[in-house]
């Protein structure tokens, strides 16, 4: 995108302010967690974690949430979903109990930045930023860890275009954000 996504407004508000508003309603402990300070981000009050393990990008992201987390599971997300959805979370944290993790299926493409995940994840992602195995995907692949995977009708009644995933990565998804959402049937 050229710039930091944070910053990037949706319907008059930065991504990053519409993510913190959404999560602030919807849980008891948030954490920001960044790579390093950003000077004009404005954390609102909330505890603030840096990469445990640098380099590492998202996958250190989601270490050092599970490391700094106080509960046992944690809700991770990346700060370019616009459309969150609490309800999608809430069902999302109570389809399976047991599992070390919970992440949908959508369009066959697993989303580990829009899932749940337990601290027993984090010596595999630790395992894994070690011999620099960055993409979060392959923590599925640990026959240890218990997988819950939630399917496009799983998640159909929570509305059409599964927007809670959606992400912004380039200028045109940028301005379908900024469209009003389409009628799907």
């Amino acid at each position: 995108m050229g710039h930091d996504k944070r910053f990037m407004k949706v319907g008059g508000e930065s991504v990053f302010d519409r993510t913190l508003s959404l999560l602030r309603s919807t849980f008891s402990e948030n954490i920001v967690v960044l790579a390093e300070p950003i000077e004009m981000l404005d954390v609102q009050g909330y505890p603030v974690a840096y990469d445990l393990i640098p380099n590492a990008g998202s996958l250190g992201g989601l270490y050092t949430g599970l490391m700094t987390a106080s509960r046992p599971r944690v809700f991770a997300v990346a700060c370019d979903m616009p459309f969150l959805d609490a309800d999608v979370i809430r069902f999302m944290l109570s389809d399976n109990q047991t599992a070390d993790v919970i992440v949908a299926c959508l369009s066959g493409k697993l989303q580990p930045m829009h899932a749940v995940y337990s601290k027993c994840c984090a010596p595999f992602l630790r395992a894994m930023a070690q011999r620099q195995e960055l993409k979060i995907q392959k923590l599925f692949q640990q026959k240890e860890l218990r997988m819950a995977i939630l399917t496009e009708n799983d998640l159909r009644a929570f509305g059409p275009g599964f927007r809670s995933f959606k992400n912004i990565n380039t200028p045109i998804d940028l301005a379908l954000a900024e469209a009003p959402p389409s009628v799907e049937p």
